[in-house]
């Protein structure tokens, strides 16, 4: 015996509303996997707050013929005290792979050790594969504060 219309309708009906459960299911966690997938490759753009000038620590803390660290908004900075009366600083972030350089005492010389690249106490790159100077910021003084600044 055969299945009336209605039953069919009606087959049919829950067939439809079955696939469509089922189509929507299988699209929601599609869509639930890939969206952290597609803000994960393409985060949302934060403002970053500009920094143009930090305190650096006191005079008395950084002997002469070294270096030392300080951050710098969000990137780091290299402050080198060369002697008694001289001060430098630059952008601490390598120019060939964002690495962070060091100072390094017994050489009078800045060094990156990604990829042994070495700057002179101007920035200028003497070897390795840095494509260009490290960017120099200027040293103050307050009082017995030290500041390093963006050049003006």
């Amino acid at each position: 015996m055969q299945g009336t219309d209605s039953s069919r309708t009606a087959s049919h009906d829950r067939r439809t509303v079955t696939s469509w459960l089922l189509g929507t299911g299988v699209a929601a966690s599609l869509a639930s996997f890939f969206y952290p997938v597609a803000r994960f490759l393409n985060p949302p753009q934060v403002a970053e707050a500009a920094v143009n000038e930090v305190d650096a620590g006191k005079v008395q803390d950084l002997k002469p013929n070294s270096g030392k660290i300080v951050k710098f908004g969000n990137k780091p900075a290299l402050l080198v005290r060369v002697n008694d009366t001289e001060w430098k600083a630059f952008s601490a972030v390598c120019t060939h792979l964002n690495c962070t350089v060091q100072y390094q005492d017994a050489r009078r010389e800045i060094w990156c050790a990604c990829h042994n690249g070495t700057y002179d106490l101007n920035g200028r790159v003497i070897s390795g594969p840095p494509p260009k100077p490290l960017e120099e910021l200027a040293v103050k003084f307050r009082g017995d504060e030290v500041v390093i600044s963006r050049r003006a």
